[in-house]
Parts: structure tokens; C-alpha cells; sequence
């Protein structure tokens, strides 16, 4: 029992530092939120520039995630963290130092080849160090950490801009308060570098490279002496049987045509950010002045918005495991589609100012933002950490790096392009056409997980088939 509850403690802490990454993710995700007008203000952005100026990470996120996965494979999960770790830090400082839009892009760019590297290797790396029966939950912690990065940054953003008055005001050393914002993130993502050097490698890409003794070594620290070697086998006959890790591993050359567990994983990934779950994480403050509110006000509605996120995950943690991965992804569906829909019919029943500015009543006010924040408590309960376990766990060994960041790809892509078309939708057609596109694909999602997703609750990696 000791022995056991050992493994567990350890599991558990380099479970935590893995997720920092996913920390890191949300944070570097949700900063953005609160400089978008100082962006504006200091490079003379609107509408397509601005658009380009918040989407422009998600560029690198999905080169990132594309190939994270494939050098994954070659190098290691560790070392690819360790890689992004470094990406953080140096995007952190140069978004803040920037003087000029395309320098700003640059360094957004490299902070989103962080982000999409580090938003794949935390869950492949978890699911390949947790034992079956706990890896939902484990998993599912890297969601707590994207939702807690975020929190962190809007509460940052909410302090910061309550100390200067502005995201475009002075601060400190006489630099905007916007540029804080973002060098706010140093801290985490030093921590984050440091700490990975004291996590050990994945055993399974250890037996994969031919290195098992070393994969030994690091299975004895997880499972036991006895428990290692059964595991030790499993892999091996695992990895034997099927090939070794290779991109080309993707793609059913009979068929010719990717394998059908590969088109479940772009499935997923694409209608995580369909819905339209990052409008509200980057452009929440936006939306909310849209509608009425100041820029305080609608900074302390992204801190609620934050809160309420890491209790649904909380949720989803202690039911995963449980009740399974399918079932979490059909009633999340279902949820966003109907508060999605409610949204929808506020908008609608708004009315635009003088100067193009919705406005809401107070009941049609209060409706929207009880859907809001009920549609991001119903993302957070399912897509927002499900879709991550299950891209993490799906794939059979020789695909999960390549079927990964082949998802992971069209993760970011989808992101991409619902980031960059929001503000051109909010100044053209608005927040109502917006809106009906993200509600119908949160209702074909339903669809989709129930005729073709399959559950993997308690399988072990080994039993994951293409």
C-alpha cells in the first residue's frame, strides 16, 4: 500500500509539472484579452489588423502542435516541453518589448509555436506515465491548468488595469500597462523551464527509441519493481507488433486515405473551437464593452467567467473516470447548444446605438450573461478537458504523436480562423450572425460524438486500435 501511494504522490507531482505547460497555454491564450484596445492605441490596429494582432499566435500554435507531435516521436516529450518552455520565455518578453505590429506578430508567433507544442506533449505525456484507471483525472488536470492560466491572466489583467486606470495607461518604468500584462508570464514560465528538468522521459518513448532499461528504471518509479516489468512487456509487444513511430503511420494506404481514428481526432479538435469557446476567452472584454459595460466591469466578468471554468473542470475530474468520455461530450453539446441559442436570441432582441453599438436592456442584459457564463461552465464540464484526454489516449502507439499533432493542426487552424473572423463579424454583421454559427455547430457536434466517437474509458494505451 505504501508502495502504491508513492507511485501515486510521484504520478501525481510530475503530473502538476507537465501541466504547467497547459498553465502557461491558458495564461499566454487569455493575456491577450485585456490588451487588445492597447494594441490598438499603440500600433494603430482595427478590425483585420487587430484581428491579426490576437490571431496571429494561433499561427504558431498550430505549426506548434503539428510538429511537436512528429519531433516528439524522434526526440522526446520531455525535450519538446523543455523546447516550448523556452519559446514562453522569450515570447513573453519580446510581446511586451515590441514597438511595432509585425515585431509583436513575431514574437506571438513564437509564443504560439509554445502553446500549440506545449498544448499537445502535456496530455501525451500524462496519458503515458498514469495508470488506466486514473488517467481521465489526471489528464483532465491539464484543462484545470489551461482554465487556472487564464484565470490568472484576467485577474492579472483586472489588477493591473485598476493600478493604472488603463491597459493603455502607464505603469511602471514608463511602460504601458498592457506590456505588464504580458511580461506577467515570465514568472510561470521560468518556473516552468526549471521544474522540467526533474521529470523523467516518457517510458514508452523510451521503448520506442530501444532504450528499456531506461524505460525500466522510469516504470519501477511509477508502478513498482513488479508492476514495471508486465508493463515493460506490454509496450514492447505493443510497439513491435504494430512499427515503429513514423508520420506516415497517419495514412491507410489501402484506402488511401487517412485512418478513420485520425478523422475522429480532427473531428474533435475542430469542433472544440467551433463553438466558439476562445471568442469569449480572447475577445470577452471586447464583447462585453460591446454590450454596454466598461472596461473594468467587463474585466471582472472575465475573472468571474475564469472562476466558474475551473469549478466545471473540478467537475468533470470526478466524473470522467466514472460515468466515461462520451457521455461528458454529448452533454456538454447539448448545453452549449441551448445556451449558445439563448445567446443568440439577446443579441437579437438588442438594439445598436447611434455609433453601431449593441445595447442590451437589464433583462436582456442579465439574460446574456447567465448564457455566457452557463455556456463556458458547459464547455469547461466536457469539450474544454475531454477532447484533450481523448486525443491524448485514442490513438494507438505508433500514432499518437503523429495523430496528435495532425490534430493538434487542425485544432489551432479552427482556432485561427474563429479568432480571426469574430472582429470582422462584430463591425459587419454582428454578434447575432456570429453566434448562430457557433450554435449549430455546437448542434451537429451532438451528432457527431454519438455516431462516431468511441469511448476509452479504463482501456489501457495498448488497447487503443487505428
Amino acid at each position: 500500500m505504501k508502495e502504491s501511494q508513492h507511485n501515486m504522490v510521484y504520478i501525481t507531482l510530475i503530473t502538476f509539472v507537465a501541466t504547467i505547460g497547459g498553465f502557461l497555454f491558458g495564461f499566454d491564450s487569455g493575456v491577450i484579452n485585456g490588451t487588445v484596445k492597447g494594441l490598438e492605441l499603440a500600433f494603430n490596429a482595427q478590425d483585420i489588423g487587430s484581428g491579426f494582432n490576437v490571431a496571429s499566435m494561433l499561427l504558431g500554435c498550430a505549426i506548434g502542435a503539428f510538429f511537436a507531435g512528429r519531433l516528439a516521436d524522434s526526440y522526446g516529450r520531455r525535450t519538446m516541453m523543455i523546447v516550448a518552455a523556452v519559446l514562453f520565455v522569450i515570447s513573453a518578453w519580446g510581446s511586451g518589448i515590441s514597438g511595432s505590429s509585425p515585431e509583436f506578430i513575431i514574437y506571438r508567433i513564437l509564443g504560439g509555436l509554445a502553446v500549440g507544442a506545449a498544448s499537445i506533449m502535456a496530455p501525451a505525456y500524462i496519458s503515458e506515465i498514469a495508470p488506466a484507471k486514473y488517467r481521465g483525472g489526471l489528464a483532465t488536470i491539464q484543462q484545470v491548468a489551461i482554465i487556472t492560466g487564464l484565470f490568472a491572466s484576467f485577474l492579472s489583467n483586472y489588477f493591473l488595469t485598476e493600478i493604472s486606470g488603463s491597459s493603455q495607461n502607464i505603469l511602471w518604468l514608463n511602460f504601458e500597462t498592457w506590456r505588464w500584462m504580458f511580461w506577467m508570464e515570465l514568472i510561470p514560465a521560468t518556473a516552468f523551464l526549471a521544474l522540467l528538468f526533474f521529470i523523467p522521459e516518457s517510458p514508452r518513448f523510451l521503448v520506442a527509441m530501444k532504450s528499456h532499461s531506461k524505460a525500466e528504471k522510469v516504470l519501477s518509479k511509477l508502478y513498482g519493481k513488479v508492476q514495471a516489468k508486465s508493463l515493460l512487456q506490454q509496450i514492447r509487444d505493443s510497439i513491435n507488433f504494430d512499427q515503429q513511430p513514423r508520420l506516415s503511420g497517419i495514412y491507410d494506404t489501402a484506402k488511401k486515405n487517412l485512418k478513420p481514428i485520425v478523422w475522429i481526432g480532427i473531428g474533435l479538435a475542430t469542433f472544440q473551437q467551433f463553438v466558439g469557446i476562445n471568442v469569449v476567452f480572447y475577445y470577452g472584454a471586447v464583447l462585453w464593452q460591446s454590450v454596454g459595460y466598461g472596461e473594468s466591469d467587463a474585466l471582472l466578468i472575465n475573472v468571474l467567467s475564469g472562476g466558474l471554468s475551473i469549478v466545471a473542470v473540478l467537475m468533470a475530474i470526478l466524473l470522467v473516470d466514472k460515468i466515461g468520455r462520451k457521455p461528458l461530450l454529448i452533454i456538454g453539446s447539448i448545453g452549449m447548444a441551448i445556451t449558445l441559442s439563448v445567446l443568440v436570441w439577446a443579441f437579437f432582441n438588442g438594439t445598436v446605438s447611434g455609433n453601431g453599438q449593441l445595447e442590451l436592456g437589464d433583462s436582456m442584459g442579465i439574460l446574456a450573461l447567465i448564457a455566457a457564463n452557463a455556456y463556458v461552465v458547459f464547455f469547461n464540464f466536457s469539450w474544454g478537458p475531454v477532447m484533450w484526454v481523448m486525443l491524448g489516449e485514442m490513438f494507438p502507439n505508433q500514432l499518437r504523436g503523429s495523430g496528435l499533432g495532425v490534430s493538434g493542426l487542425a485544432q489551432w487552424i479552427s482556432n485561427f480562423i474563429i479568432t480571426l473572423t469574430f472582429p470582422i463579424l462584430l463591425s459587419s454583421t454582428g454578434l447575432v450572425s456570429a453566434y448562430v454559427v457557433y450554435a449549430c455547430c455546437a448542434f451537429v457536434s451532438i451528432f457527431f460524438v454519438w455516431r462516431f466517437v468511441k469511448e476509452t474509458k479504463g482501456l489501457e494505451l495498448e488497447e487503443m486500435i487505428s
